[in-house]
């Protein structure tokens, strides 16, 4: 999976409590905590790097003497973290959730100082194992079968330098890019590791690279024209083959992500038979229902995919890469503009019901 990490075991330890002062009633200081903060260009992988013990305690409390009967809060620890951080128990279910630069998590908290009511005695600080999980946040996902030419179309419409090789899995961690428009603005892009059939059942790392899908508000997905074949051992998939089973494979890892509004890039334009072979495609993408009877049943999916467009590309010689640039560009566009009409009226609503 490269050297890309999007899942991290931690060790947490809120501070232990200040004794307390018996003779005069003073209170030791509580335990500090232990905090996550979501903080941009920082990676899981520089966490591992600088603190390879992956153990987080905070300070202790202060005891209480007679110059101080309340004694002072042990010191915070802080840990930096990306955006798009799930945090889990160990036995895996989620306990927060750090997506936007500077919101905070209390990993674990600190222990109380020792008082009356703990007979002076302190108390230890929480303490528990958490998975950090990280899922990429990004406008477009690129979603599609190894080879389908992702890299080399992330390499075109952005300022990413993938590594780009003419064999399967080229890819094997996701990569980001950032497609540059002429009034400065920008909107980021996901290649997600090609799939392969069977990706839902975590075949071929499928969930760590089907995750990342989550986040993203579009998909583009990204089929070769003249079909695909992963290998001499399985069979050769058509274009529209193709667009069915990965439409499959995203609705059975999460049935929502096919809510999401989606794109479909048809590469490879540049080869022979490309016209006849995207005519073919073309025929059965408008009448998806007539073609279903050619396939297996477990290939079909239960709710097909709507394409907001759909647009022929080739990363070899430039064709359509600017107007899927435009499309890409409209479809954000409508979107945050819906999002918007829905938060006014929503914003309208808490007026009218708070009169």
């Amino acid at each position: 999976y490269g050297n890309f990490i999007d899942d991290l075991r931690l060790y947490v330890r809120g501070g232990t409590g200040g004794m307390g002062y018996p003779r005069l009633g003073g209170e030791g200081g509580r335990g500090g905590d232990v905090w996550f903060i979501a903080r941009e260009r920082t990676t899981l992988k520089s966490i591992k790097v600088r603190y390879p013990q992956k153990r987080f305690v905070a300070g202790t409390g202060a005891n209480s003497s007679v110059k101080a009967l309340k004694g002072e809060k042990g010191k915070d620890c802080e840990v930096h973290v990306p955006l798009g951080i799930s945090v889990l128990c160990d036995d895996g279910k989620q306990i927060g959730e750090l997506n936007a630069a500077g919101e905070r998590f209390l990993a674990a908290r600190g222990g109380l100082g020792g008082s009356v009511a703990t007979n002076f005695m302190p108390c230890k600080g929480q303490r528990r194992i958490v998975r950090l999980d990280l899922k990429l946040i990004a406008d477009v996902g690129l979603v599609g079968f190894p080879n389908a030419g992702k890299s080399s179309l992330l390499s075109k419409i952005s300022q990413a330098k993938p590594e780009i090789a003419n064999y399967a899995f080229t890819t094997i961690q996701p990569e980001l890019g950032k497609i540059m428009y002429a009034d400065y603005k920008q909107i980021s892009v996901a290649d997600l590791p090609g799939l392969i059939e069977g990706a839902h059942a975590n075949k071929g790392m499928g969930h760590k690279f089907l995750k990342h899908v989550e986040r993203t508000k579009q998909l583009l997905l990204v089929v070769d024209v003249s079909g695909f074949q992963l290998s001499v051992k399985t069979p050769f998939r058509t274009a529209f083959e193709t667009v069915l089973l990965l439409t499959k494979e995203l609705e059975l890892y999460k049935e929502e992500l096919l809510t999401k509004p989606a794109l479909l890039a048809i590469n490879k334009m540049d080869l022979p038979c490309a016209e006849e072979n995207l005519n073919e495609l073309m025929k059965q993408l408008q009448n998806p229902q007539d073609f279903l009877h050619l396939l297996q049943e477990e290939m079909i999916p239960v709710n097909t995919l709507e394409f907001k467009d759909i647009i022929p590309v080739s990363t070899y010689t430039g064709e359509g890469i600017e107007e899927l640039k435009a499309s890409i560009r409209k479809s954000i566009d409508e979107r945050a503009e819906q999002e918007n009409e829905e938060y006014q009226k929503n914003k309208l609503l808490l007026l009218q019901t708070s009169e």
